[in-house]
């Protein structure tokens, strides 16, 4: 069995004060996009994972499925790697939730999508996405999620910056200070999405609030009606309304690093 694994987009991200289980409070937009990895899931008599060294949350994904389940087997994955690693597009996230529906498509007794949402979000926050369509609202830690009517008629160019160095995750939030304000700046966000009817409103979404980039100004500059920062980075996109602006724009900005050209994506 083969699923597309497609990577995200943060149209939206606001951070708020540390949680009690020691994550911040955030609301955030995710956008599936065209650009995806290929996994590949068949039963196995034990998890092997295969084509990616730097793997992990799949091999994490399908040993907890097999617990979770209370089968004495496993799985043999293949990860075929286009995401780029370690940008803030969750690749990796969106292969673990990829190999989790495949692999439990093969149970007998698969489990219920609940379940599945529960297993997924002790993967990651944003697993759980990707057992989802179209785009969402994550609140809570991220995983929380509600769904979103937005336009999906754009282009989206992608820019992974040379000689970046990409902060993990964690690094990013444990430096995040920006807790104060939170709700006014959720209010913002929820205000701006009510607004949104065609795809030049996403330009009214508040920015990233965890990094920025003058990579963003640079998308601008080159035509793009929104730009901002991924995630945690530190991957760039800009939204385009049309394909050859698009075009364009990363071939003006192939210098500054690697470029992709992707629109959105409704389901992996």
């Amino acid at each position: 069995m083969r699923r597309p694994a497609p990577g995200k987009i943060n149209l939206a991200l606001v951070v708020g004060p540390l949680r009690d289980d020691g994550r911040h409070e955030l609301l955030t937009v995710y956008q599936r996009i065209g650009l995806a990895d290929r996994i590949d899931v068949e039963p196995a008599e034990r998890t092997r994972v295969d084509g990616f060294a730097g793997d992990t949350l799949v091999r994490d994904a399908l040993q907890r499925l097999a617990v979770r389940a209370a089968v004495d087997r496993g799985w043999r994955a293949r990860i075929e790697k286009r995401v780029p690693v370690a940008g803030g597009l969750a690749g990796g996230s969106s292969d673990a939730a990829t190999a989790l529906r495949l692999a439990n498509d093969t149970l007998d007794e698969p489990l219920p999508q609940p379940e599945l949402h529960a297993l997924a979000a002790e993967l990651g926050a944003d697993v759980p996405y990707f057992l989802l369509d179209g785009p969402r609202l994550g609140s809570g830690n991220g995983s929380t999620l509600a769904a979103l009517d937005l336009p999906q008629d754009f282009w989206i160019v992608l820019l992974a910056p040379r000689d970046a160095r990409k902060r993990s995750t964690a690094e990013v939030y444990g430096a995040f200070d920006g807790g104060t304000g939170f709700r006014e700046r959720r209010a913002a966000l929820l205000a701006a999405l009510d607004g949104v009817r065609r795809p030049t409103d996403l330009a009214a979404l508040p920015p990233n609030d965890l990094v920025k980039s003058p990579f963003a100004d640079e998308l601008r500059a080159a035509g793009a009606f929104r730009a901002d920062v991924s995630g945690a980075g530190h991957t760039v996109y800009g939204l385009f309304m049309h394909e050859r602006a698009a075009h364009a724009a990363a071939e003006a900005l192939r210098a500054r690093g690697r470029v992709w050209i992707t629109a959105p994506a409704w389901y992996g």
